[in-house]
């Protein structure tokens, strides 16, 4: 997985930004590109290389360029369940949901996480929110113009966001913070080290166990350093972040979400529990609700690919001599050892074991529909 044609799609032309780690990433060696405003690591000592330490190690992210966002006030369960299609009122304290901004069409906006707040975190607003980093901005417009005067949003800008993704991360973040050890999947807590206060989730966009990290920015590079100093982790960049969450079967937002498509069609229909599909409420609730019962027009589906030539985004997908879909994502799989994508495919022709066909370079190859995730979760669900 080398060359210009894996990265391409996550570079963009913006103003760029550095982030709080920006000196930290380019005396490791990083080579940086610009990604949703920002100057942000694409690869250290390569991608194959980053993607394999991640499955066997642990690798350390940096997503600071995501948005982190506070809610408070009266009325603040009913205000986001007006904006969210998920259960927010039944959001336990120190737990998390995935969740999307819906528009009024049924489109997905973004997609990002909704925690419950406790302990005092973050100034002791009700519910915190991740988004991702480049559509923030137009997200956080979004809920100004629909959130209600006595709802506070708080756009945290002062904090960075950490990522240490991989099946030996809990065992590296217990050595520095012992009480870590007992977080179980979707789970997040406050904690303090060293004197800096810190908001842990385990979770995170591998599919592998891991943790995502909130931390002052004044603080991150003291944290990463700490990190980093731990035989398990290495610092990973862009380039295997978007491997490892394709083998995972996550979606990209701008890809493989955009708000072209619907939450029923995308296979993220769990995000909507069973409460707010009866009671509906939500932007975007008559469209969920004509899709649950009609079906979507098109879905999204894995594809594996026969061959080694990988399929990119925007190419297409015949069924015999008919157009039924488009690829969203794709790229060699390194631990799969084979190029797999995802894309979105007419209902009919999207049931697992589909023959179709992707046009790739002015040839066809074949490819089958196949179950995602590629390579299994491994979240840590119990304690």
């Amino acid at each position: 997985m080398s060359g210009n044609d894996d990265i391409a799609h996550i570079e963009e032309e913006l103003p760029l930004q550095g982030l709080p780690l920006d000196a930290w990433h380019r005396a490791r060696g990083a080579r940086m590109v610009g990604f949703a405003g920002y100057h942000m690591p694409i690869q250290y000592e390569g991608i194959m290389a980053e993607h394999a330490w991640t499955r066997e190690h642990a690798g350390l992210f940096d997503v600071s360029h995501m948005g982190q966002l506070t809610f408070s006030g009266e009325g603040v369960d009913e205000a986001l369940e007006h904006l969210l299609p998920s259960d927010i009122k039944g959001l336990k304290p120190f737990r998390q949901r995935y969740s999307m901004l819906l528009d009024e069409e049924g489109g997905i906006l973004d997609d990002l996480m909704v925690s419950r707040l406790g302990g005092g975190a973050f100034d002791g607003a009700d519910i915190y929110m991740v988004v991702n980093g480049a559509t923030k901005y137009d997200d956080i417009g979004w809920m100004i113009e629909h959130l209600p005067d006595e709802v506070v949003m708080n756009h945290m800008d002062e904090q960075a966001l950490l990522a240490l993704q991989g099946p030996e991360a809990g065992e590296a973040l217990a050595s520095l913070i012992p009480e870590t050890a007992d977080l179980i999947f979707m789970q997040s807590e406050p904690f303090v080290w060293r004197g800096v206060p810190l908001w842990i989730s385990r979770s995170g966009y591998t599919g592998e166990d891991g943790f995502e990290i909130s931390v002052p920015a004044g603080d991150v590079t003291l944290l990463a350093d700490a990190l980093c100093d731990l035989p398990q982790v290495k610092p990973i960049g862009l380039g295997a972040r978007d491997s490892l969450r394709l083998e995972a079967g996550l979606p990209l937002y701008g890809h493989d979400l955009t708000p072209a498509v619907s939450t029923i069609g995308a296979d993220l229909g769990f995000a909507i529990q069973k409460r707010r599909r009866e009671e509906g409420g939500f932007i975007g609730h008559a469209r969920v609700m004509k899709e649950l019962a009609d079906g979507p027009g098109s879905r999204r589906v894995g594809l594996k690919i026969e061959g080694r030539l990988p399929a990119r985004e925007g190419a297409a997908i015949y069924a015999g001599d008919v157009l039924v879909g488009e690829v969203t994502s794709g790229g060699f799989a390194p631990t799969v050892g084979a190029p797999i994508a995802m894309g979105w495919v007419s209902l009919p022709h999207a049931g697992l074991g589909e023959a179709l066909e992707i046009e790739v370079r002015g040839k066809r190859i074949a490819a089958t529909v196949a179950p995602m995730p590629f390579v299994p979760h491994r979240y840590r669900r119990k304690a």
